[in-house]
């Protein structure tokens, strides 16, 4: 399918006939085409469809932070046709509970025949300027080993992962049994009690997406039925009272040889020890059907919490899950780090008050090799957060190589780890051990993203 440059503003032009513009709501069939052939699993000559209707979703359809002209489109003038693409899908993350925007770059992709001449990294420009217009302090994306390495982003920040069971872990009730929770799919009026829940579970990790009703709302109802990241949304009720005790969610297709939950939690005061079992043999059943109807060959294997590295659930079901799959990263790009820290400045300050430097007053100067940083507190506050540059006489207090000083700061490994992975990583005395330690200890992500 061709696109129609006449009349379209051109962001760039560029060498060979190509030029660099905006999408529009007209260019959704054209660019669904084109990525379901760059980014299917099965080859380019076998399109997903899923990943079609993922692309016509946001920009045909209406998203809470998504607009039509939201993605970059390099045009072969003469032909007409995409050959390269990404889009930009704004979404507000929260770093323990403050809320910071973030720019989430996603189906990037080129054409083979056009690939290695730059076009990807004048994409990014565009939409990394898009970003900072919006205020943006973070960008995220998840993608492929290394490659966005190449355009200032580090792998800094907890994706994914869980852990399967088999059938032979499957708690099983007993004869005469009545499951004691009863799973339907949930509906407009459950959005207060979602929303509710999840609010709730945030509380246990570092950074979160903040998800407003209009975004609950979209992802419930406003998705087509093929959109690659379309969840089926589960409510779990008490057998006999119909009272509501939590959510689950699963893809609407099976995944590694069998059915995977993505996110599930519990309200209040109710027992991950009595519901889990329900969750696990809804998950075993429901894959058992949709294995079938997918006509796959075989048998489905598994049941799965697909949770990242924490979660209640892993602890009352721990002999049940044995198949751990460590967690991948996003990457991250954080292109104003002061600004980022000072963004946050309540929750490094609250971990001052809360440890064992309690009142702490000094400095660190953090070096980047490159570029540095430092942090100044009088008495626990932060008085100061601003770049700094090492010099040949001035080493700084702390040293961390190329970006990795993000996977600090973002709870994805901590100092020591750091330190031992890289030889170039460094501290001068315990103070500073102690204060980077507890600014920024190690900690679980879970970010329920925009799609």
């Amino acid at each position: 399918m061709k696109i129609e440059l006449k009349d379209r503003p051109v962001l760039r032009t560029l060498a060979d006939g190509l030029f660099l513009v905006r999408s529009r709501r007209e260019d959704a069939d054209a660019l669904a085409e084109f990525n379901a052939h760059i980014h299917s699993d099965e080859g380019f000559d076998k399109p997903d469809e899923r990943v079609a209707a993922w692309t016509r979703d946001l920009l045909a359809r209406p998203h809470p932070t998504f607009h039509a002209d939201d993605c970059t489109l390099v045009v072969e003038a003469a032909t007409g046709k995409i050959v390269s693409s990404m889009n930009l899908i704004s979404q507000t993350w929260a770093y323990e509970g403050i809320p910071f925007g973030v720019g989430r770059p996603e189906l990037v992709g080129t054409l083979p025949d056009y690939r290695n001449r730059g076009l990807v990294r004048l994409q990014f420009d565009e939409i990394h300027r898009w970003s900072a217009e919006r205020g943006e302090l973070v960008q995220g994306i998840t993608g492929i080993p290394f490659y966005y390495r190449l355009f200032g982003y580090d792998m800094a920040l907890e994706l994914g992962g869980g852990r399967t069971g088999y059938e032979a872990q499957l708690p099983k009730l007993k004869d005469g049994e009545v499951e004691p929770f009863t799973v339907r799919p949930a509906v407009e009026a459950d959005l207060p009690f979602l929303m509710d829940v999840y609010a709730h579970a945030c509380k246990r990790q570092l950074i979160t997406c903040v998800r407003d009703e209009a975004q609950w709302r979209y992802d419930l109802t406003g998705k087509s039925e093929k959109h690659v990241d379309r969840l089926e949304y589960r409510i779990l009720e008490r057998t006999g009272t119909n009272e509501p005790v939590g959510y689950f969610t699963h893809p609407w297709f099976t995944w590694d040889a069998g059915l995977i939950a993505h996110h599930y939690e519990l309200k209040p005061g109710v027992s991950w020890l009595e519901v889990t079992p329900t969750v696990a043999r809804y998950l075993w059943q429901t894959g058992e059907t949709l294995w079938k109807q997918e006509g796959k060959p075989g048998t489905r294997t598994v049941y799965g919490f697909w949770f990242g590295s924490e979660h209640p659930a892993y602890e009352v079901f721990r002999d049940r899950l044995p198949r751990l799959r460590e967690p991948y990263a996003w990457y991250i790009r954080v292109p104003d780090l002061p600004k980022f820290l000072r963004r946050i400045a309540p929750v490094l300050e609250r971990r001052i008050a809360d440890s064992v430097i309690v009142g702490y007053s000094g400095e660190v100067k953090v070096s980047f090799y490159r570029s540095g940083l430092r942090l100044a507190l009088e008495k626990g506050q932060l008085t100061a957060v601003e770049a700094w540059m090492p010099t040949p006489e001035e080493h700084g207090s702390a040293a961390f190589p190329d970006l990795s000083f993000l996977q600090l700061v973002f709870g994805y490994r901590a100092f020591e780890e750091l330190e031992h992975s890289y030889a170039d990583c460094w501290y001068n005395n315990d103070e500073t051990r102690v204060l980077l330690n507890t600014l920024f200890p190690k900690k679980a992500s879970s970010v329920m993203m925009v799609n």
